[in-house]
């Protein structure tokens, strides 16, 4: 069996390779995304093995169905970029990974509250240029104060615990609670206007979907607490951009770190180094001192490579053999 993988990139070749050795597939690597366009250059295939930066339309699915594509399966957990209905007309099985490594995610999250709080990050940057001052670097302990989870799925549990660790009060609004979390006394299930209005720092770990996107808004900014520290691993349009900077240059947002953002496409996961930036808003988030961005490598682990290999290569294999998938990875 035959699979394409678009937008494919070097520091997952080697997991899917090895992880390819008990099945033998034929693979193909492409260096480019999938959109309506570029589907087109595609040659015939049985299955393509998408990544988060492609865009799955009705258009290009329609042209995969054409090139006898009969099973679409994604190395992600999140499936916004894909026309679910549209694959389903068409015939297109659509799989994910639901579940690579939560702990790569819930702890990539702590790392940006410890670098954006204490200014890990421009310590760094200063130090390499020899300037050993601390001006501008006071930060606060993260014991006592109240950290907000937006969502508390596996992710936003575990970030729960370790939080709780850190002698936080923990606040959960996730409209599914879970018994184990609510018997630890720093934790609290509450409203989501109560996280909002009471965190020192705010969390989000949702999907993205149409009651999500751009929750956070001007409307939500003003409620919560002056100098409060917003943080995002899930998707980059649960934040309205422009109501971000309005926050930032008002002093209502304290700082800002971002593993995602709305407009990323084209963006992250390239090297735009002898380039420049087109996106003005993206430059200016870049350009604040108390904003933290990275591109969007929160998952970017060893065990989370692993995981997302052999959970889609199974899942193909699964395919190939009884044209079924297990209903967890089903979209």
């Amino acid at each position: 069996m035959r699979i394409i993988f678009s937008d494919s990139h070097s520091f997952e070749r080697k997991a899917f390779e090895a992880a390819n050795v008990k099945y033998a597939f034929e693979i193909e690597y492409l260096d480019f995304r999938l959109t309506s366009a570029t589907a087109q250059a595609l040659s015939g295939s049985d299955a393509v093995c998408g990544f988060v930066s492609d865009k799955f339309d009705r258009k290009c699915l329609e042209t995969l169905k054409a090139k006898g594509v009969k099973l679409l399966a994604l190395r992600s957990a999140g499936f916004n970029h894909v026309d679910v209905p549209a694959a389903k007309d068409l015939g297109i099985i659509v799989c994910r990974v639901p579940s690579y490594s939560p702990h790569s995610v819930a702890e990539f999250a702590v790392g940006l509250i410890l670098s954006l709080n204490r200014k890990i990050h421009r310590a760094y940057s200063r130090v390499r240029e020899l300037n050993f001052s601390l001006d501008g670097f006071v930060g606060f302990d993260l014991n006592g104060k109240t950290i907000g989870i937006i969502g508390a799925g596996k992710i936003g549990s575990i970030l729960a615990n370790i939080m709780a660790a850190f002698g936080c009060r923990v606040l959960i609004y996730d409209p599914v609670p879970i018994s184990a979390l609510s018997q630890d006394s720093k934790i609290q299930y509450v409203s989501l206007n109560d996280v909002i209005v009471e965190s020192d720092i705010i969390s989000l770990h949702v999907p993205l979907n149409p009651a999500t996107v751009h929750m956070v808004d001007s409307k939500t900014i003003a409620l919560m607490k002056t100098g409060v520290l917003l943080i995002n691993t899930g998707r980059g349009a649960l934040i309205e951009s422009k109501a971000l900077i309005a926050g930032l240059k008002s002093g209502k947002i304290g700082g800002a770190a971002l593993d995602v953002y709305e407009e990323e496409d084209g963006v992250f996961f390239h090297d735009l180094s002898n380039s420049f930036l087109k996106d003005d808003i993206l430059a200016r988030l870049i350009s604040f001192p108390n904003v933290l961005v990275t591109s969007h490598q929160a998952f970017l682990t060893s065990d989370s490579l692993k995981n997302i290999a052999e959970t889609t290569l199974e899942s193909i294999h699964s395919f190939r053999n009884t044209g079924q998938i297990n209903s967890i990875n089903v979209v």
